[in-house]
């Protein structure tokens, strides 16, 4: 896994943030961290937005994660760390690396 202090060169997010993410990369062109956004790099699959309702039928705002997993894959010739839902996986529309 990748440290997500190791890529701090300026701070461009806090570090106790870190933990919220799963996904860490470096960004050669600013020198500095990025963030990738928590979507299926494959499909585009993100959250969803909805409400809980209760037994009042009261209704707030809630949101549903991807199951997003962090996979070694073959990518043009080379491996790369890529975040990827399950149901990608599972149909193999990526080649897991060794």
């Amino acid at each position: 896994r990748i440290d997500a202090r190791d890529f701090f060169f300026e701070r461009s997010i806090d570090p106790r943030a870190a933990n919220r993410y799963k996904a860490w990369f470096p960004d050669r062109k600013k020198g500095r961290l990025s963030v990738m956004a928590r979507s299926c790099e494959v499909c585009g699959k993100h959250r969803s937005v909805g409400n809980n309702v209760s037994h009042a039928n009261n209704r707030t705002k809630r949101t549903w994660q991807a199951n997003l997993q962090i996979v070694r894959a073959k990518v043009k010739g080379g491996v790369r760390r890529l975040l990827v839902c399950t149901r990608c996986l599972r149909s193999g529309k990526i080649e897991k690396a060794a």
